[in-house]
């Protein structure tokens, strides 16, 4: 799914002109919601805080608040693999006050639940497409594995005896997790977590032989407490160039978890477009780029109309992919 946003940085940077020099409050006036915004408007982010996510989101936030006129307010929703803000929107009204941050898990989830908590393709109002990850997978500094080969022989030889953590059942490193164990013929345990901090602790206390995650590890690898074994990226990270992908230790996946901003369904259109205007605005801020920057991320922006396709072309594929395997919930 990489293949929507090849676009390099600089033309999408270029393409903005000089909206970001002068960033006026955006409003939609003469619409149903009166002059909009006219207080401040709460973003669902559902992981934990200090993670990756909720770090960048609180970037963005801050930018699109500086457009709007009005606090935009994180609200933290952890847990469920990432559903629990989506869920949320069916019971808030579609007046543009509430939105949610929308990872791929929510095109997976209802496909992977005996009873589906919503239907993605008509319950959201898709506003726009953001970014995605940089995921790896990491095991502690003193770990026997040098290489993910090594790593994964073990696991193979050792059926049962390695446990891995992940930030939750259904989330992209859940079922890349599983992909590879699929391809490997691999049993190992799923240990999911509600966030970074939780899944870093057990890998460091030895609950965990290993973590997937987005790059909350960059740190920690950085200064020698864990290992990166590799990335998960079409090519390799900027700041980990020794770090092999998976394509190159042999597995052949790629895996971003891209995601974006929705409301509730039946938002009204201008007060969408007043949303989308700022939070784009805000997502090339050289102030959030500089966030993006440091967790290895980049942005990979889709108008509402593009969004919504994109929604209904991912639903299609991962489900595809969950039939495959056989997963559920």
């Amino acid at each position: 799914m990489t293949h929507h946003f090849r676009a390099s940085r600089r033309a999408a940077l270029l393409g903005l002109g000089g909206s970001l020099l002068a960033a006026p409050a955006l409003h939609a006036q003469g619409t149903q919601a009166g002059r909009f915004p006219d207080k401040p408007i709460r973003l669902l982010v559902p992981w934990a805080a200090g993670g990756t996510t909720d770090i960048q989101m609180r970037a963005l936030a801050d930018q699109a608040a500086r457009r709007l006129g009005h606090p935009v307010i994180v609200e933290n929703k952890p847990g469920a693999g990432g559903v629990l803000g989506p869920q949320q929107l069916l019971q808030e009204r579609p007046d543009g006050y509430t939105l949610a941050q929308m990872p791929i898990s929510v095109f997976r989830h209802p496909q992977m639940a005996s009873r589906a908590l919503f239907n993605p393709l008509e319950d959201f109002t898709w506003v726009i497409h953001l970014t995605g990850y940089l995921f790896g997978i990491v095991v502690r500094a003193d770990a026997p594995w040098r290489t993910l080969g090594e790593f994964l022989d073990y696991a193979k030889a050792n059926p049962g005896k390695v446990n891995y953590g992940t930030p939750g059942v259904g989330t992209s490193l859940h079922i890349t997790m599983e992909q590879i164990a699929g391809q490997r013929g691999i049993e190992w345990t799923h240990v999911p977590f509600r966030g970074w901090a939780e899944n870093a602790t057990a890998l460091l206390g030895g609950q965990l032989q290993a973590s997937a995650d987005s790059s909350g590890w960059a740190d920690l690898v950085q200064s020698g407490r864990m290992r990166l074994l590799a990335v998960w990226t079409p090519e390799r990270s900027k700041r980990f160039p020794d770090v092999p992908t998976l394509r190159e230790s042999g597995i052949d996946i790629v895996s971003a978890s891209p995601y974006g901003i929705a409301g509730p369904k039946g938002m009204n259109p201008e007060v969408v477009r007043v949303l989308h205007d700022a939070f784009k605005e805000a997502l090339f801020d050289p102030a959030h780029i500089a966030v993006l920057d440091r967790y290895d991320m980049a942005p990979m922006y889709l108008g509402p109309d593009e969004y919504a396709a994109f929604a209904r072309q991912t639903y299609a594929e991962e489900g595809e992919m969950i039939r495959k395997m056989g997963l559920r919930l």
